[in-house]
């Protein structure tokens, strides 16, 4: 039996991506939540959650980007100029971000300058990514494995949705961590706008689904006309079920993890919903996987260097959340002492 690569190569990336979204999408979260709270001790404590882990999550974002690049060229040299103007905007605002975490804790004078640059670069880097997820779903001009479209083919109301849509989950990420991960007054203040952040997102992915289905027609006939709505069908239940757990679990000072792992499982359904949505089609509205492989000769190579790379990184992201456990109190030694 022939091992089908395309598909492992995709499980691969689906995965690194969707790791990404999780876990770096807490923390810019709370780039977003910063606006929210203006005491320089809250501000502090809500670094210090992530203060120790921020730039290990970013990791599955080059494991995406690299397992593209070797196993499916001609998606990575087809969506990137499709979308260089976000991309572009979404590597700055990463990159005023880094410098945020690194330079505030030092600067006295500036520190407001760089919590803005801290404010700005999530949001930016929250709303591109959002923006290449509502190009790559209306779908991308390829011809000969070219792009032929123009250099603002990205930019329509379908995409702006999808970046508010991608702040908005991300903000609820990073709202259920710091549930998690603070107490008092705080974590009080965090309950309270879990529940409207999840409300927004639960509007959101409604609107996003309705729009997918009534203006893209080749993903309604993956929902209603390809004989799969059975297996579709408990997505929106899930849904709904996640979302009343959030709302109860919020409100209740018992419950600390529970919110953000309900908020997990709503972005994992969210996911699913999108590559369902697509499947088999890497890069929509026509090329499939399989069309858009590398040789297999490339495809082997790749797999070889990332069954020997992905466990290491996956352990040490895992060691790093271990060592870091547990609670994060005013005044507690952080990161840069």
């Amino acid at each position: 039996m022939q091992i089908d690569l395309p598909v492992i190569w995709a499980g691969i990336i689906g995965f690194g991506v969707f790791l990404y979204v999780m876990l770096d999408g807490f923390d810019l979260g709370i780039g977003l939540l910063f606006p929210f709270f203006e005491s320089k001790a809250d501000r502090q404590v809500m670094m210090n959650t992530v203060a120790p882990v921020w730039d290990g999550n970013e990791t599955f974002l080059v494991l995406g980007g690299a397992g593209l690049y070797c196993a499916f060229p001609v998606v990575y040299s087809t969506l990137l100029p499709a979308n260089y103007l976000p991309l572009i905007l979404m590597v700055v605002g990463l990159i005023f971000r880094g410098a945020a975490f690194e330079l505030r804790a030092k600067a006295r004078r500036t520190q407001n300058l760089w919590d803005l640059a801290f404010v700005c670069g999530s949001a930016l880097a929250a709303f591109c990514q959002g923006i290449v997820l509502g190009s790559l779903l209306q779908g991308i001009k390829v011809a000969d494995g070219r792009f032929v479209g123009g250099p603002f083919d990205w930019l329509s109301p379908f995409s702006l949705f999808c970046g508010f849509g991608v702040m908005f989950t991300y903000a609820m990420l990073g709202c259920g961590w710091l549930i998690m991960k603070t107490e008092g007054r705080l974590q009080h203040q965090m309950r309270l706008l879990m529940r409207p952040l999840t409300g927004i997102l639960l509007m959101i992915i409604g609107v996003v689904s309705l729009w997918t289905v009534i203006g893209l027609p080749a993903v309604a006939h993956r929902w209603f006309g390809s004989g799969y709505l059975g297996w579709f069908l408990p997505v929106p239940v899930l849904v709904v079920a996640c979302v009343w757990g959030i709302f109860r679990t919020a409100r209740h000072a018992d419950y600390h993890a529970t919110p953000f792992l309900l908020a997990l499982a709503l972005v994992f359904l969210g996911y699913t919903g999108l590559v369902i949505s697509i499947w088999p089609n890497i890069l929509p509205p026509s090329l499939t996987i399989w069309q858009a492989s590398s040789s297999h000769s490339s495809q082997v190579f790749g797999l070889v260097g990332t069954a020997i790379v992905l466990p290491v990184i996956l352990v040490y992201n895992a060691m790093q959340y271990r060592v870091f456990r547990g609670k994060v109190r005013e005044g507690d030694a952080g990161y840069h002492h």
